[in-house]
């Protein structure tokens, strides 16, 4: 007769700590979904005129402005990221770019969009994002 199946180890019932990325508004790993309480940019603060047509151009901000939670392009094994390449008193530029994941290994064929977070040195105010997309 095969053991019974255990229950597994139950957790106490402190809250545990968030992994990087996962709080609200903090640069870290990207997520699914904009963080809670997030605003988004208003379309004549984004300049997206240099991404491929396809390329989503969604832009959130929140911490009272030092971060932005851009919506990223990644595929099969790519990972997205983000940074704040340039900033001034008039525009912030952020480059996007796909890491590529390993060569000789296998990827799927899906495109994701997860939302990436970038900190600014200053809150955006009224200046305007420039996004670029890296190869």
């Amino acid at each position: 007769m095969p053991p019974s199946p255990t229950a597994p180890p139950t957790m106490p019932s402190s809250s545990p700590t968030p992994a990087p990325g996962s709080q609200p508004g903090v640069p870290g790993a990207p997520r699914q979904e904009v963080p809670e309480g997030s605003t988004k940019l208003p379309d004549k603060q984004l300049d997206a005129s240099a991404l491929p047509a396809d390329y989503p151009r969604e832009v959130y901000t929140s911490n009272g402005g030092t971060i932005l939670n851009i919506r990223g392009q990644e595929g099969g094994c790519g990972h997205a990221t983000a940074e704040a390449a340039q900033q001034d008193g008039t525009r912030v530029t952020v480059n996007l770019t796909e890491l590529k994941g390993q060569t000789g290994q296998m990827c799927t064929m899906d495109i994701r969009h997860p939302v990436i977070s970038v900190a600014l040195a200053a809150p955006l105010g009224e200046r305007t994002v420039v996004l670029k997309q890296m190869r």
